[in-house]
């Protein structure tokens, strides 16, 4: 048979009796622990719970800041915007007046086309005239009278027409 060796020969079981006694050993080893740690805080000044306060308070402030000036740059984001789209109004109804000015000169140009077009049969009308009249006037100036008195009006046509020269 084995025998049980006694209870008394470990440290460990002097205590196992006493329950009580090793609550209150650990309760006040864990309060030495709090009031050394809140000592030391105390009097060195570290103390985490403020300092992750006031980082805290600088993320909140940084986050406002980031605000403020996305809340500025969408401000000048609009500005700029509109001063581009009054720009384009301002270059469409500049277009728009060009195109009225070109449509207008396009008319005045056809207009003045049908009337060079006008003038321009007129002109060979006027020519066919004067050629039928000068085939005409051969016989009628073959007499020798007409020669004479043609002359003297060659001779002022062309004196007319070296003034307008020089002039």
């Amino acid at each position: 048979m084995i025998e049980n060796a006694p209870r008394s020969a470990s440290p460990i079981a002097r205590f196992g009796g006493q329950p009580i006694a090793i609550a209150a050993a650990a309760l006040v080893i864990v309060v030495l622990g709090v009031t050394s740690i809140t000592v030391w805080r105390s009097y060195t000044g570290n103390a985490p719970e403020t300092d992750r306060v006031v980082a805290a308070r600088q993320l909140q402030a940084r986050a406002a800041q980031a605000s403020e000036q996305l809340v500025e740059k969408t401000k000048g984001l609009e500005a700029t915007q509109q001063e581009s789209i009054d720009q384009l109004q301002m270059v469409q109804d500049q277009l728009q007046t060009v195109r009225r000015l070109l449509a207008t000169q396009q008319s005045d140009n056809k207009k003045l086309s049908e009337q060079v077009g006008t003038l321009t049969e007129a002109v060979e009308g006027l020519r066919q005239s004067f050629a039928s009249a000068q085939a005409s006037e051969p016989s009628a100036a073959s007499s020798p009278r007409r020669s004479a008195k043609a002359k003297p009006r060659a001779n002022r046509s062309a004196n007319r027409s070296r003034a307008k020269a020089r002039g």
